[in-house]
């Protein structure tokens, strides 16, 4: 097993539309108004940018993020990563009932950061945790701020 390879999938079951939530996720700039553990973002060009984060462990993830596929009408967003994590995110988005929203985001990524490679055995359950406790926060930054669009 590659102890510096991760897969992460993640359900969000949104309060908003799909278009209203789909129009929030494409701009990766505004991410840090409402997910707290994304520190900043900053556009490089219109299909990339660098993004820092920052979770329960008291470290940044740096990484360039490069769109590879923005479908309005599939409502998919994808992008690759390269820095400290290398690989690819992407969030799809359908509506299963009631004006609500589900959004999928699957992330499949090898850390390249130094010390998390030194540390992957020992710490891939505190990684683990690190990430869930992200996730949660966006969710529930995400819920918050699509109630106020």
């Amino acid at each position: 097993m590659n102890w510096c390879h991760y897969r992460f999938r993640s359900v969000w079951d949104l309060p908003a539309p799909p278009d209203t939530v789909y129009t929030v996720l494409e701009r990766p700039d505004d991410y840090p108004r409402w997910w707290p553990q994304v520190r900043e973002v900053t556009r490089l060009d219109e299909r990339s940018g660098t993004a820092r984060f920052r979770s329960f462990l008291p470290y940044d993830i740096v990484v360039t993020l490069t769109e590879r596929r923005r479908d309005p009408v599939a409502r998919v967003l994808e992008t690759a990563l390269a820095g400290d994590l290398e690989g690819w995110a992407r969030w799809t988005l359908t509506s299963p009932a009631g004006g609500r929203t589900r959004a999928l985001y699957e992330q499949e990524v090898d850390v390249q950061r130094p010390l998390m490679r030194r540390l992957a055995l020992p710490g891939r359950p505190l990684f683990l945790a690190n990430h869930a406790l992200m996730m949660r926060a966006g969710r529930r930054g995400l819920t918050a701020h699509v109630q106020t669009v």
